[in-house]
């Protein structure tokens, strides 16, 4: 894609002077997450031994995910009446748990909704986080009840992916990236990462085409949280009734404008992963990286070493392993069940 030719003057596009003003901004509040080239013979035999895979270590991010990138660049902006007052968010998880950290990092308070069915442990850690935690039955219900807690008690609600704010934030992924391969001398061929709502996906899209016009960029979604591909499809951001999905971080209910135009503009293709494959990933970056991630995390892995394999086969591929918030019994369970046999 050739970022020349691309009308930006519709929407706010992020510059690359912006996100690195923003990165410096963020200071120690967010850290510098590790690369590394990951270099292993059970990888290998999965994705081919010609192909080059750079791991950005998202995980080790603080609260254990990207999000902080985002909800911090948003909360930096709010006045001292607006910060007094305090933030709200839906969220499965990740997201309630940045906000439960950005809040306590800037002196204020953060009431999140999350369905019932986000899991304990990420819900455990939003309320240890200082966080007021109300549970509703799904997402839907979650961004409603969002709405009238911002109504009644002045709350700021902070999005859990929409935004040129919380795209300035997540754009510093691709930014570091880019500035940490170049330490080595190299480029990207393709960075791939999964997309929840797209707001991670359009900020790293967004730093990677204009630093790296040549790095092809790609998203990954499962198949039962497609909103993205979906609304490339239909050339409009669209909805899905329901999610889906083991990957529950990646489970947006809708794709709003913002992030659906950021991800138009900058990335050249979605593709979907099933969930057997986002555990195949999983156990494979347990034993090729040593990584134990949430289903999230490995979905970059499953779509290169499924739907990109070919592809992308002898290329030098980026991967950003975005989140690790998952507890013991949970990634147990995922990584030991197996796809089951079709009958005969």
């Amino acid at each position: 894609m050739d970022v020349s030719s691309i009308d930006v003057s519709s929407i706010d596009v992020p510059s690359v002077e912006a996100i690195r003003a923003n990165r410096v901004r963020l200071g120690d509040r967010v850290i510098t997450t590790p690369i590394r080239r990951l270099v292993d013979d059970a990888l290998e035999r999965v994705v081919g031994a010609s192909t080059e895979v750079w791991l950005k270590e998202e995980l080790f991010q603080r609260t254990g995910s990207f999000k902080p990138r985002g909800a911090l660049s948003v909360m930096l902006d709010l006045d001292a009446a607006a910060l007094a007052r305090g933030v709200t968010g839906v969220s499965a998880g990740n997201h309630a748990i940045s906000l439960g950290y950005s809040a306590r990092q800037l002196g204020t308070t953060a009431t999140v909704v999350m369905p019932r069915t986000a899991n304990p442990f990420r819900i455990q850690v939003c309320r240890e986080l200082g966080a007021t935690v109300e549970l509703v039955d799904n997402v839907h219900d979650a961004f409603a009840r969002v709405r009238e807690i911002e109504a009644s008690e002045g709350r700021t609600f902070v999005h859990p992916y929409e935004g040129p704010k919380t795209a300035l934030g997540t754009a510093s992924v691709g930014l570091e990236f880019i500035d940490q391969l170049r330490e080595h001398g190299l480029a990207l061929d393709a960075v791939i990462v999964a997309a929840g709502g797209g707001g991670l996906t359009g900020g790293v899209a967004c730093a990677v085409k204009q630093m790296s016009p040549a790095t092809a960029v790609y998203v990954v979604e499962p198949e039962g949280a497609d909103t993205l591909r979906r609304s490339f499809d239909a050339g409009s951001p669209q909805s899905i009734d329901a999610v889906r999905t083991i990957a529950d971080s990646l489970g947006a209910p809708r794709c709003e404008p913002y992030s659906y135009a950021l991800n138009r503009l900058f990335v050249d293709d979605v593709v979907l992963v099933s969930d057997d494959q986002i555990r195949d990933a999983m156990r494979l970056l347990f034993r090729s990286a040593k990584l134990a991630v949430e289903p999230a995390g490995a979905a970059a892995l499953a779509a290169l070493a499924h739907p990109m394999r070919e592809r992308l086969r002898g290329k030098r591929v980026g991967l950003v392993v975005c989140g690790a918030n998952i507890d013991i019994e949970t990634f147990t369970r995922q990584i030991t069940q197996m796809p089951a046999v079709p009958a005969a």
